[in-house]
């Protein structure tokens, strides 16, 4: 098989989940103070003073991107160029999942607050990893399954004793951050029949609790709530893509987005722009800025097939902190047409621009371009391409829009376009080097083959799947159509790159074997810290990009680093477990290297460093890889060739493309004969809903099912085959002639 046809990554991870849940069950009571009545709590004391002069205490961490400007840079300096070589680890503790770890920790006094995998809650101290308490939410394990990119969580908000989080099923939960008890609970779903979750961390700021949330690609309708940090009493809501036009509008701002939203019958399908990720707060102008992602579905053409740019798709958004009203937007692709959200990292900086000092808004977002905008009135400064972009030329800097490739429309062809849905930098965190005009920036080449499906190039009209993706591309015949274009697929490639934003030039640039990799810190240390695919953690020479130090933690990384100090003692910790957006990837070949989740295993731990450090990981075993023999001698060619179509339909996203497990999800390849005796009864029953395996009876029948099975133990087989010799590459020779 051609080396591209592995390395093809989808963002398309629905999610079928094998881990079991436990913890304590769950009580709603509020001890908000009586008016007037002074808070009197001691742990977790942070508030808008203490994050506005952060500097002042760099020992700890406050909020999620360190200060309220996200800029992810420590001021420590104990850990150098010159110390460096001396690090070692100090304590890890294992979190018990092997699931993706993406929280950033929070560091306060002492105690660190994080959260791992189905939402839960950890309060630990910071010198030993003693556990002082954990929360669990107790989400469903069949909930697994609306989740688009795993069940993964990015943290938790610290403020005036209180730890704030959002459930992976929709809720937002206050817990006593001395104690770990349940304060009060909200449920934030506008329409709990759609399947919205919740996978990123809140932001906390002027007594209020900001949160949004995601599922997009199932089709639901994106909006952020601000509530009462107090109370939890809602304080407003901000939707950013219009509903149904024959209802009122919510508030002024969807009779402007409805304009740009021409034909169709979006609202029945969900609309998207779910702000999944990046809420920033700015004291400077009491802004909340908002990145809002995708379309629903992706294709604008059946979204909107009158055009329009489709507001606030694809948008940074800036709204009054107090009242939710918009103040300003810009709108980075217009029109979306490749699921290029702009929910990734949003950072502040006052940066002298021309000989003026400017207030400025910093994004990397999906689609490839690195923007500079002012921060007072949403005006356009600068746009420069970070990585390789096809899907347009440039961005004109008097209009501020992008000029689309138009060689690469795909509405009648399908096209490789980059970047792929992945983006060209997703939601691993950057980090901003105010003093050299620098970022950090983990980014990627990774395409996509991008074709309109099947069904509306056959009939014209698209069909919602209430209990599926809605992409409007073709993910069915997936192997087939990128067999069919496989030879003009550009390689993937990962890359660590020291970036100025307003040139686009590229002062050093670290090039990684996979492309999934882990967020960015850098340090006044002079070092830049990330944690890659490969299991290695490394510190880099900010100046040069020189690797100084590597820590090999056999286990793939996404999560960013932080650094704390304590007693005299500077820390660096970084969570590990690889996942989230690239779980439809699944088991990579060459060209891109294989990673260390899949050769040893997704071990989901926290590890913390500091100079002398001598506590020592485990050296893990090599997973056993080996492939059962499958009886294939019966399975009949329509069976295997509609079981490709449906397992790309509803499994893929999970357990990887050709029924490869990208080393998280079991790989069905390798499943026991047990497992295969009771296939239906997993598949179609649901007997596994608890454990994270929902059932899919609702969109597969008993024959249905059977034929998925059929495909995978093809795809088994073949593989077998290949890696014992009898045969040269994988090549589903069960396609060959199909229609």
């Amino acid at each position: 098989m051609n080396k591209g046809l592995i390395a093809i990554v989808v963002v398309i991870i629905a999610a079928v989940f094998y881990f079991t849940q436990t913890g304590q069950e769950t009580s709603v009571e509020s001890s908000a103070p009586a008016p007037g009545q002074a808070i009197e709590r001691t742990i977790g004391m942070i508030d808008d003073a203490r994050i506005n002069a952060a500097d002042s205490e760099p020992g700890n961490w406050l909020a999620y991107g360190r200060t309220y400007e996200e800029q992810r840079f420590s001021p420590l300096t104990q850990i150098n160029k010159d110390t460096v070589a001396s690090l070692g680890l100090a304590w890890f503790k294992d979190m018990n999942t092997n699931r993706a770890l993406e929280a950033t920790p929070i560091v306060v006094d002492g105690r660190m607050f994080f959260t791992t995998s189905w939402s839960r809650v950890y309060s630990v101290d910071a010198r030993t990893g003693e556990t002082l308490w954990s929360y669990d939410p107790m989400v469903p394990g069949e909930w697994g399954r609306r989740a688009c990119c795993d069940v993964v969580n990015r943290g938790v908000a610290v403020y005036k004793g209180r730890v704030y989080v959002g459930t992976l099923d929709g809720r937002l939960l206050a817990l006593d951050a001395e104690s770990g008890d349940l304060v009060w609970e909200v449920d934030t779903l506008i329409d709990r029949e759609r399947f919205y979750t919740i996978t990123g961390a809140p932001r906390v700021a002027g007594g209020k609790v900001f949160i949004g949330n995601g599922g997009a690609e199932f089709g639901v309708r994106g909006y952020v709530t601000a509530y009462d940090a107090e109370s939890g009493d809602q304080i407003w809501r901000f939707y950013t893509v219009p509903g149904d036009p024959s209802k009122p509008f919510e508030h002024p701002e969807m009779e402007l987005a409805a304009e740009t939203w021409k034909g169709g019958e979006w609202w029945k399908i969900g609309g998207g722009g779910t702000v999944w990720n990046s809420i920033v707060y700015d004291p400077d102008f009491n802004n909340v800025y908002l990145g809002v992602g995708n379309g629903s579905p992706w294709t604008r053409v059946i979204r909107s097939p009158g055009g329009g740019d489709n507001l606030f798709l694809s948008s940074i958004v800036a709204l009054d902190a107090d009242t939710g009203s918009m103040k300003w937007y810009y709108q980075t692709t217009p029109g979306d047409n490749w699921d290029y959200t702009a929910v990734q990292d949003i950072a502040l900086a006052d940066m002298t621009i021309e000989g003026e000092s400017r207030k400025v808004l910093l994004q990397a977002p999906k689609n490839g371009f690195f923007y500079v905008i002012d921060r007072s009135d949403g005006k356009l400064i600068a746009a420069n391409p970070f990585a390789t972009v096809t899907w347009a030329t440039h961005v004109d800097l008097e209009t501020g829009r992008p000029v689309e490739n138009e060689a690469l429309g795909y509405e009648e062809k399908g096209k490789w376009v980059l970047p792929g849905p992945l983006g060209a930098h997703n939601w691993q965190a950057m980090s901003v080097d105010a003093k050299a005009g620098l970022v950090y920036l983990p980014a990627q080449d990774n395409p996509l083959f991008y074709e309109m499906s099947e069904e509306y190039k056959t009939t014209g009209v698209y069909k919602r799947k209430p209990q599926g993706w809605n992409t409007g591309l073709e993910f069915g015949r997936l192997a087939q159509v990128i067999l069919d274009n496989v030879a003009d697929q550009p390689t993937p490639k990962g890359y660590l790159k020291a970036f100025d934003p307003l040139t686009g030039e590229e002062k050093w640039v670290v090039e990684i074997p996979n492309y999934w990799n882990g967020g960015v810190l850098g340090t006044e240390g002079g070092l830049v810290f990330q944690g890659n695919a490969l299991g290695m953690f490394n510190a880099y020479d900010k100046d040069t990009g020189e690797t100084l130090w590597s820590y090999n933690t056999y286990t793939s990384m996404l999560a960013p680093p932080i650094s704390f100090e304590l007693d005299g003692d500077q820390y660096v910790s970084i969570l590990t477990g690889t996942g989230g957006g690239d779980l439809f990837g699944g088991e990579p070949l060459p060209p891109v290297a294989e990673h260390a989740s899949l050769t040893y295993n997704n071990y989901g731990r926290l590890l913390v460093f500091k100079l002398g450090g001598e506590a020592a990981l485990p050296v893990p075993d090599l997973r056993d890889r080996e492939i059962p023999a499958r009886d294939v001698a019966s399975l009949e060619h329509t069976s295997i060739q509609r079981g490709e179509r449906l397992y790309n339909e509803n499994c893929a996203v999970c357990h990887g493309f050709l029924a490869r497990s990208g080393g998280a999800i079991p790989d069905l390849r390798r499943i026991s004969e047990g497992s295969l005796a009771a296939w239906d009864q997993i598949v179609i029953d649901g007997v596994l809903s608890a454990n994270g395996m929902a059932s899919f009876g609702d969109v597969l029948n008993q024959a249905q099912s059977g034929d998925v099975l059929s495909y995978v133990k093809a795809r088994a087989e073949e593989d077998r085959l290949t890696y014992v010799g009898e045969k040269d590459l994988p090549r589903m020779t069960w396609l060959d002639g199909a229609e």
